[in-house]
């Protein structure tokens, strides 16, 4: 004869073990989601070859990384104010073959990157004509 507590025990652990197996089913739909959700990303977007990216020091994953996808980014230029959109096409250049950090994101549009640029260019120019007076004697 089994003793009253005995069957409570195994009822117990039966119920356990059912509500552990409809979580893992609740886990299972989850990452069946996800995944469907990544296949759809990567056909519509351009896919994340990580091995490409520049080693980085950080613990985190960027958000493009996690989704296998490069996704249309919005940004405001910071020098005219302009709205504009990084393409998925031009992050893949930038993360993947000029090794960008992974962590930056676009600031300037294309016309005032290339007035920076220009600017830049003329400063450096003046600089070295004016070390170049320096160093001859007159």
């Amino acid at each position: 004869m089994t003793s009253p507590a005995r069957p409570r025990v195994t009822i117990k652990l039966r119920r356990r073990a059912k509500r552990n197996e409809a979580q893992i089913q609740q886990l299972m739909k989850l990452r069946k989601a996800q995944q469907r959700q990544r296949t759809d990303l990567a056909r519509k977007h351009t896919p994340v070859n990580a091995s490409l990216l520049a080693p980085d020091n950080s613990l985190g994953t960027p958000d493009f990384v996690a989704l296998g996808a490069y996704i249309d980014r919005p940004f405001t230029c910071k020098k005219c104010g302009k709205l504009e959109v990084w393409t998925g096409l031009q992050q893949k250049w930038w993360y993947e073959t000029a090794k960008g950090n992974v962590w930056t994101t676009a600031t300037m549009c294309r016309p005032c990157r290339r007035n920076e640029q220009a600017r830049k260019t003329a400063a450096r120019k003046v600089h070295l004509e004016g070390l170049a007076r320096k160093k001859k004697p007159a």
